[in-house]
């Protein structure tokens, strides 16, 4: 199987999960199967649509629960989706998309480099994107290796676009990435997208104005930061960063704090110092869990704002590639309580999304799709 989030010491991965697993008070509602789904999400204000992310470059979209015959928009012939980790991503909707219509999509192409694209929602129907509408926001060089690319977009809190980057590939950081402040790789970016293309620079970021400090930068010292999120209560920023050898790591910025933070790849992985060197100011994880009791590849979830799922409301939902079983805790700056299995298991995890009312949905990339719900 693919081991789409990457990680050092790779355990082999499981098959495809069947039915819908249960647990006490939970269950999976399998909305359908795709052909190795990457990520599924909604867009603001519309509660008909969810749109699925196939790895080879298509987005499905699906309304009120049925499947639409039509692709809502293949980028097939300009994704390569041939190393284990690369292919269309994820996608991002712009908080005024009722509006405008935009979204951005990240995805890596034939010469292995990152790409960030915004394109616009059909003027004619709302089940179809333009794709003749494509303009460049950034592209990140990534010609070494094709692994480790990380593929998130989330719009924060603040309207600002921000883009989870893989430390370049092969194993162990072999050109410092992750604490080279001067390269995009290794990091989390925050932009602020053009309506033509390209971005601009918010006036808050962290190192603006500083010599050998990229200004896109939010934060840095990350691994594979596959899968972040925003709790979509208060703001709190969740990265979910993928482990070398030993551990997988979540870290957790509080609104309002996080700009410049240094999580501390590659020489911590997770809270074990992993090579010699400094991490200056280096922001140890809140939760780690360990390789030897059989995680591989952290998949980052959502702090559930679900009011139907009152077992889960507040508590971080996140899986592994290499164990099915979904987990949750309590998060807060410094620590993470109450850590325990949901009892519910998705096998071959590759990402978690979260639709505009909040439902939370687990995706395998081996071809299910499920929504966490009540039983």
């Amino acid at each position: 199987m693919l081991l789409l989030a990457g990680c050092g010491a790779r355990a082999k991965a499981p098959t495809a999960a069947k039915g819908a697993a249960r647990s006490a008070g939970l269950h999976l509602v399998r909305i359908g199967v795709f052909d190795q789904p990457t990520y599924i999400t909604g867009a603001p204000g519309d509660t008909h649509r969810l749109f699925v992310v196939e790895k080879s470059g298509k987005v499905v979209v699906l309304v009120d629960g049925h499947r639409r015959s039509r692709l809502f928009l293949n980028i097939t012939k300009i994704v390569n989706s041939s190393g284990e980790e690369q292919g269309l991503l994820s996608m991002a909707f712009a908080p005024n998309y009722g509006r405008s219509g935009l979204f951005y999509v990240d995805y890596t192409s034939s010469n292995n480099d990152v790409h960030v694209v915004q394109y616009r929602r059909s003027g004619n129907n709302p089940n179809l994107a333009n794709p003749h509408s494509a303009h460049n926001v950034l592209t990140i060089g990534h010609r070494r290796f094709n692994n480790h690319n990380g593929g998130q977009l989330q719009f924060g809190p603040d309207g600002d676009l921000y883009v989870g980057v893989g430390d370049g590939g092969s194993e162990g950081d072999p050109y410092n990435h992750g604490q080279n402040t001067d390269v995009l790789l290794g990091k989390l970016l925050r932009i602020k997208p053009l309506s033509q293309g390209g971005f601009a620079i918010p006036k808050s970021n962290p190192f603006v104005g500083e010599r050998g400090k990229l200004p896109a930068i939010w934060a840095y010292g990350l691994r594979n930061p596959w899968r972040f999120s925003f709790d979509r209560l208060t703001g709190a920023l969740v990265i979910a960063d993928v482990g070398q050898n030993r551990e997988e790591e979540v870290d957790y910025a509080a609104r309002g704090t996080g700009a410049g933070a240094n999580y501390g790849w590659s020489i911590w992985e997770g809270d074990l110092r992993y090579k010699p060197g400094k991490a200056p100011h280096a922001v140890f994880p809140v939760l780690v869990t360990k390789h030897s009791d059989g995680y591989c590849a952290i998949i980052g979830g959502y702090v559930v704002r679900d009011h139907s799922l009152p077992s889960l409301y507040g508590r971080y939902v996140y899986g592994d590639l290499c164990r099915p079983q979904i987990n949750s805790a309590k998060l807060s700056e410094g620590h993470a309580t109450e850590k325990r299995a949901t009892g519910l298991s998705v096998r071959n995890m590759s990402s978690f999304g979260e639709d505009t009312s909040g439902r939370i949905y687990a995706v395998s990339l081996s071809g299910p799709i499920y929504r966490i719900a009540k039983r």
